[in-house]
């Protein structure tokens, strides 16, 4: 039975939603294709028709994952238009998405992986940064050179989530979002509290 365009669209996103959530989970290296389709509800075979290679799928899913994450930045910074720092700070340097790994910070799961991986799996994680980074600066006042104060925000943060991700201790990891949130306020001259 032939599938319509439409539906072979609905099935190509399905796939790219669950490798983005299975990727984040397991490494880009970590799953198979078979288990990535299984996990869509469809065959090995289907994967084919949709995806020129693994690694296409790897670039289609990062860009997905990036483009997600950026959204709920977005989403975050909306609920407090005065400080939209603090709000992502809040959110991003909390516990709960320090435990959300399928659908955490692409940036943290994948990071190291996207290093090893092709020119354009780490493409699509470039663009994902720099639309990070031109959010950051435009609430630190970098809006027309997301440098500096901007580039110290998403490091400083997103290498505090990935500390905190890798230690046993609830309290050591605590401690290091808490210290990320402290040095982003001394980095950005905010003062105000984020936690």
């Amino acid at each position: 039975m032939r599938v319509s365009r439409i539906q072979a669209e609905e099935n190509r996103q399905t796939v790219i939603s669950v490798a983005s959530r299975l990727f984040r989970e397991h490494g880009f290296d970590g799953i198979g294709l078979k288990d990535l389709m299984a996990g869509a509800g469809m065959t090995q075979g289907a994967f084919y028709k949709q995806f020129e290679s693994k690694e296409d799928l790897a670039v289609q899913a990062s860009r997905s994952a990036l483009a997600g994450a950026v959204e709920r930045w977005s989403t975050a910074a909306a609920s407090n238009p005065e400080d939209p720092l603090a709000a992502i700070m809040r959110f991003y340097l909390s516990m709960g998405h320090c435990t959300e790994k399928t659908d955490g910070c692409p940036v943290v799961a994948l990071g190291s992986d996207a290093a090893r991986q092709g020119a354009n799996v780490r493409a699509a994680f470039e663009d994902g940064i720099k639309d990070h980074l031109e959010m950051i600066a435009g609430w630190v006042g970098e809006d027309h050179d997301p440098n500096g104060k901007a580039m110290g925000v998403m490091a400083t943060m997103v290498g505090a989530v990935l500390l905190a991700r890798a230690v046993n201790d609830p309290k050591l990891s605590r401690k290091l979002l808490q210290s990320a949130a402290e040095a982003v306020l001394l980095q950005t001259g905010n003062r105000q509290e984020c936690a």
